[in-house]
């Protein structure tokens, strides 16, 4: 929607991390609200407890919205908006703690604003960082934000992916066990993934990108003696890439792929693909740990987050960085903006 401030569904995440500290602080922000209109999706005792606490003010420009209704006129006046959603537990939330009503409460925020997506209300959905505990000690089985909006979006075989200016980074799995990997790699999986992440930076870098694909096992298996994931689904999804036309090398032995960041050189690459979470997630916090952003692929809607977690050691003292949370927020902005569609 060129032209117009872009509407973003922006969730605080689990109340007892750096969540909505960070978005009080992003709430303030003068650049951002000329940039895009939040609906803030949390609970107003606990963003006042944090402002107390972190030594931070709740925004004049913050309108409330108690409850789940969506007042018409709110929305005209292009302020922020906090979507107000009261319980009990608020007033004894400690931070640094898992709670099931953080649990609980994160994820119902997330369905309320992947709803308000869905209907047309919201435009984009940027996420807090949410506690995989808390969440299943409010009985929510799912292993993170990326399982759970596939569940939330019909059934969409999304992929998780970091963007920086650096580096960028898709991964084949997720949240999955280490020896669980290996059985989740299929050619028709790890093609969808390969699509997905032409098609991003494509969309972010523009003309036709080359994307590197990494190998399982040191030294790319090695012929097969340390494995034979490579000869038998990476080797194959890649010529399968290859002969869509797709620009897609591999598999690259992982412990050279990414020298280029230490001799502080221009990646090789326009893209990455990882076999598995730490594989991808280390070089890219090595080399954009402040402003990586983490965007799901292959959703109905666009949702970034920041690439960092719930950080229960400094929460509501006043001590988190905003940079990586501004960062999602432009980025979302940004897409919506330039007509991006998942």
């Amino acid at each position: 929607m060129p032209g117009k401030r872009p509407r973003l569904a922006v969730t605080i995440g689990d109340a007892a991390g750096v969540g909505p500290e960070l978005v009080l602080r992003l709430a303030s922000d003068s650049d951002i609200a000329e940039q895009c209109q939040l609906f803030i999706y949390g609970n107003h005792e606990i963003l006042q407890r944090v402002a107390a606490s972190a030594g931070l003010t709740l925004s004049r420009s913050l309108q409330i919205c108690s409850g789940p209704t969506r007042a018409a006129d709110a929305h005209n006046t292009g302020k922020h908006i906090l979507y107000d959603f009261p319980f009990d537990e608020a007033a004894t939330i400690t931070p640094g703690r898992v709670h099931a009503a953080c649990g609980r409460h994160a994820h119902a925020w997330i369905c309320e604003a992947v709803r308000d997506i869905q209907t047309g209300r919201a435009d984009v959905l940027v996420t807090a960082p949410i506690n995989k505990a808390a969440l299943h000690a409010a009985g929510i089985q799912v292993p993170g934000h990326t399982e759970l909006l596939a569940s939330l979006t019909n059934g969409a075989t999304p992929c998780m992916a970091f963007h920086s200016d650096r580096v960028f980074v898709s991964l084949a799995t997720i949240h999955e066990a280490l020896r669980d990997v290996p059985g989740l790699l299929t050619i028709p999986g790890l093609l969808h993934t390969i699509r997905l992440t032409c098609d991003a930076c494509a969309r972010f870098k523009g003309g036709q990108p080359r994307i590197a694909v990494l190998a399982l096992n040191p030294h790319a298996g090695e012929g097969c003696l340390f494995g034979n994931e490579e000869h038998e689904v990476i080797a194959p999804a890649i010529a399968a890439a290859r002969a869509e036309g797709l620009a897609v090398s591999g598999p690259l032995v992982p412990d050279t792929a990414f020298t280029w960041l230490a001799a502080g050189q221009p990646s090789p690459y326009d893209g990455y693909v990882a076999m598995y979470h730490d594989q991808g997630l280390i070089p890219f916090k090595m080399a954009a740990f402040d402003t990586g952003v983490n965007v799901t692929l292959g959703l109905p809607l666009i949702r970034t987050s920041p690439d960092h977690g719930t950080a229960f050691d400094i929460a509501w003292q006043g001590k988190a960085a905003p940079t990586s949370f501004a960062c999602a927020i432009r980025l979302a902005a940004r897409m919506v903006n330039s007509g991006d569609k998942q």
